[in-house]
């Protein structure tokens, strides 16, 4: 069994895939799809982090891939749907590095807020500045939060306690955290907030969300903050507002393309203006978060191709089974119709195969039936499931 891990993920997966058997490889950039073509069939697991894209010629050339694991917290850098229709799971890290970002953020906001970015220039340059001109605190002013899931409930409670006022706007309907209150458009937040940061997904409608005409109705002398996904902002419209003056500073740790491997040379129309912090994609860059992703996609990983259990995966049902321990098990992935189940267990009645338990989930246009039995499940049985017509995969198990 082999896993390919990519973009320097945290030794620590490394370290817990090995103990599961698998022999697995480290490489600390990230493949281009060509790449990846060459380098996947063999391997059974392979771990990305946001730099690699999956797409479905990449799966198509990947026979032995049972599992995709995104070391973040998105996923759009996977053809979810190809991987879903060739029964490829992918599973990613929702809230390891939750903390790591906001504290990034709220770390940005007090630069931005400070000018610490040219204090900090000027001083590298053996130029003694000590001015208050343009430095505020953070106490009082108001934030903008766009997107209000995991990261952006935690910044605006994190926000509160440093005295800010939140605002919020979300698409989806959230609960509000503390004395943070919902916009009810984009353009009422734009208009009231002194910061405004994004945490919004990479889903292609998300592209260019953030242009001239949002910018233009920013609040004068704002600050904007992303730290979500490059695709999503117009850097091009963001330098135009910074140097008119109407945005008074910005922080970015994401672009809208970012160099493949350590040490690439960086380009961005918002290098060399004044208060403006670029950071190479580093939100949830730290030792702690990067070794808690490391540790909970390997075991999702591990949990998946050894035991069956798809639980919080992005793109297959939610079957969440236990390590098996003694017994067999058999597991089916197919396609979400009326009567699988029925046809399943006749199946396996017809043959003598007694079931000691069962699990069914569907997702969309697929199921998954997980069936736990004390004996081997005969060779009748799955053979007629292999060969049925709705069926996408079947797989085995023993203790």
């Amino acid at each position: 069994m082999k896993a390919l891990l990519l973009e320097n993920i945290h030794q620590v997966a490394v370290e817990s895939l090995e103990a599961k058997g698998y022999d697995v490889e480290l490489l600390s950039r990230s493949l281009s799809e060509d790449e990846l073509v060459e380098a996947l069939p063999g391997v059974s697991l392979l771990g990305i982090r946001s730099n690699t894209t999956v797409t479905a010629k990449v799966l198509d050339s990947a026979p032995d891939l049972l599992a995709v694991g995104c070391f973040c917290i998105g996923t759009n850098q996977v053809d979810l749907a190809a991987a879903t229709e060739r029964g490829v799971a992918v599973f990613n890290a929702p809230y390891s590095n939750t903390r790591s970002v906001v504290e990034l953020v709220i770390g940005e906001i007090i630069a931005l807020a400070r000018r610490l970015p040219e204090k900090i220039e000027k001083m590298h340059a053996g130029v003694w500045d000590k001015s208050a001109k343009g430095s505020h605190e953070v106490r009082g002013r108001t934030l903008g939060i766009v997107g209000y899931g995991n990261i952006g409930t935690q910044l605006s409670t994190v926000a509160e306690a440093l005295g800010m006022r939140v605002v919020f706007f979300d698409t989806a309907d959230r609960p509000a955290h503390g004395n943070a209150r919902r916009m009810s458009t984009l353009d009422e937040l734009l208009a009231i907030s002194d910061v405004v940061s994004l945490h919004i997904d990479g889903r292609p409608g998300n592209a260019g969300l953030f242009g001239h005409e949002q910018f233009s109705k920013m609040k004068p002398r704002a600050m904007f903050v992303n730290a979500a996904r490059g695709m999503v902002v117009d850097t091009e419209s963001l330098r135009e507002h910074i140097l008119s003056g109407h945005i008074a500073g910005a922080a970015m740790d994401v672009f809208p393309v970012e160099p493949k491997a350590q040490g690439d040379p960086f380009e961005s129309p918002l290098r060399g203006l004044d208060n403006v912090i670029l950071t190479p994609h580093v939100g949830g860059s730290t030792q702690e978060a990067q070794e808690e992703i490391g540790w909970f996609v390997s075991g999702k990983l591990a949990a998946y191709a050894l035991h069956g259990s798809t639980a919080l995966s992005v793109n297959l049902p939610d079957v969440n089974v236990p390590e098996l321990r003694s017994g067999h098990r058999l597991g089916f992935l197919h396609r979400n119709v009326p009567g699988v189940l029925a046809r399943l267990n006749e199946m396996l009645a017809e043959q003598g195969d007694n079931v000691v338990q069962q699990q069914l989930a569907t997702r969309g246009e697929v199921g998954y039936v997980v069936t736990d039995a004390a004996a081997p499940l005969s060779a009748g049985s799955l053979e007629r499931l292999a060969a049925s017509e709705n069926g996408l995969w079947v797989r085995t198990w023993s203790a």
